[in-house]
């Protein structure tokens, strides 16, 4: 009788458990979708900055990356862009923290194809070819075989 009662206590944390897995891919699957929109912003926003500088003009010259960095707070789609990877940063950990790594984090690789559906449709200067596409088939294909049970 002592073990039929702990029977429910443990059907409810199964329950919990699977409760809680399914909320973790809910989180990561929006995470995908809010790291595409995030790197569509940059995008965006890198498009409207004025001059490359490069790493080594910036070691020479520490200045350049303080106007670079001033440039990004003035720029609104650069810094959104910026803003909305950090809080992707945030909302993964949280989707991440107790769940099984290796079956939850490949869901991730489903911002490639986000991204580039996206610009595609944004971008004009972006096309699709047939190896794009094949690595597409191939992300969405290898996702579905590493979320299967086991």
């Amino acid at each position: 009788m002592g073990s039929f009662l702990k029977m429910p206590d443990i059907l409810s944390l199964d329950l919990a458990s699977s409760n809680q897995s399914q909320r973790a891919f809910l989180l990561v699957f929006c995470c995908t979708l809010l790291a595409a929109g995030a790197q569509i912003l940059v995008k965006r926003g890198a498009q409207e900055l004025g001059v490359h500088v490069t790493l080594q003009q910036t070691v020479r010259n520490p200045a350049l990356f303080v106007s670079f960095a001033i440039s990004i707070l003035g720029n609104g789609q650069l810094f959104a862009g910026y803003v909305l990877s950090g809080l992707n940063a945030a909302l993964l950990t949280l989707a991440l923290k107790g769940q099984e790594l290796s079956r939850i984090y490949p869901i991730i690789a489903l911002t490639f194809v986000w991204v580039t559906g996206l610009s595609l449709f944004l971008f004009p200067g972006e096309h699709m070819n047939a190896y794009r596409a094949a690595g597409i088939i191939l992300i969405v294909a290898g996702v579905s075989v590493l979320g299967l049970k086991k």
